[in-house]
């Protein structure tokens, strides 16, 4: 049963994220985020959580030190419109991009700033996380789409974002930290399309969230945490085996499944910008993250395995919501074509 406390707090978290994707100054974009982090440290301090004080202890100094920055950044600007700077000198505008975005980029825990979001995402329950992972991103990166342009130093937090997450994925035996580490390799596919075609975030990242929620769901349905555990049901129930399986792949963006067309989308983007060294580094490490996702589907697909005596019960609402997003790209394909 949902407590008092959680639904006020879950409240406000939403009404903070309201706050600064809608705010015209930026004065109120800082509260609006401020707001939602004041509202997610209450839920992440809960008894189900393996560490919840050293979890929120932690995200709360990384995002204090990410909203100084902001308030840093906007401050300057503000005097250097004060001041009328039009100079022939752009190190002040650098400094403050510079500043403004990487306090972002904290904030949504893009690499290089990503070492404290796998560490915390380990410390909470799947609830928790999957905030973390879908919900909290949605303010910083708004705010980040308003006044995103093509750079050098976003182009260089692309690479960086889909090398960290393909790379350190691989050695990992925890399930939270394997969708953290996805979650930072697909940063870099939507901060490509910022610095691309803008109007391709919302369809990425809701394909993004929507296969998230699904995988997590299951996860928590079955109350699993690590690579063993996962093995282990394989074998209870074959619906699941097979949903989980193909969640990760369209996650990993092979066709037929939803999450192929907006990593499709993103590569025409930059390809049209003329960005196709940073379109085939995506792709080289998107490859390598699929990797790691088939290294947990594999069982999934093997003719011969052990299966269980004991059978889990299947839940009908996780199933239908499953197939409707697994089968979403042929509808959509057949429809349009008919």
């Amino acid at each position: 049963m949902l407590n008092f406390f959680k639904l006020l707090f879950y409240s406000t978290l939403i009404l903070g994220t309201l706050i600064a994707i809608s705010s015209y100054s930026w004065l109120s974009i800082w509260m609006g985020l401020e707001i939602n982090l004041l509202s997610i440290l209450p839920l992440m301090v809960d008894s189900k959580n393996s560490y919840p004080s050293e979890a929120a202890l932690k995200y709360f100094v990384t995002q204090v030190v990410a909203s100084a920055l902001l308030l840093f950044s906007m401050v300057f600007n503000l005097n250097l419109m004060e001041f009328n700077f039009t100079g022939q000198d752009d190190l002040p505008h650098h400094i403050v991009n510079l500043t403004f975005f990487s306090a972002l980029l904290i904030k949504m825990g893009a690499a290089p700033f990503h070492i404290w979001f796998p560490e915390i995402l380990e410390g909470l329950n799947w609830i928790n996380a999957l905030i973390m992972l879908t919900w909290q991103k949605i303010a910083p990166m708004i705010v980040m789409l308003f006044y995103c342009k093509n750079s050098l130093f976003l182009l260089s937090v692309i690479v960086s974002s889909a090398v960290v997450g393909s790379i350190l994925g691989l050695n990992q035996i925890s399930l939270r930290k394997i969708l953290a580490y996805s979650s930072i390799n697909h940063m870099a596919w939507m901060i490509s399309t910022m610095v691309s075609v803008k109007t391709i975030w919302l369809p990425y990242f809701l394909v993004y969230s929507v296969t998230t929620i699904n995988i997590v769901l299951i996860f928590k349905n079955f109350n699993i945490y690590f690579l063993n555990q996962l093995l282990k049901i394989y074998g209870q129930n074959k619906h699941f085996n097979w949903l989980i399986a193909l969640n990760f792949l369209s996650l990993g963006g092979i066709p037929p499944f939803l999450g192929f067309l907006p990593k499709w989308f993103t590569i025409m983007g930059l390809s049209k910008m003329g960005l196709f060294l940073i379109s085939i580094l995506l792709i080289f490490f998107a490859l390598i993250v699929l990797f790691f996702y088939l290294r947990l589907t594999l069982t999934a697909f093997l003719l011969t395995k052990s299966e269980s005596i004991t059978k889990t019960q299947s839940n009908f609402l996780l199933l239908t919501s499953n197939f409707i997003v697994l089968a979403s790209l042929p509808i959509i394909s057949l429809t349009y074509f008919y």
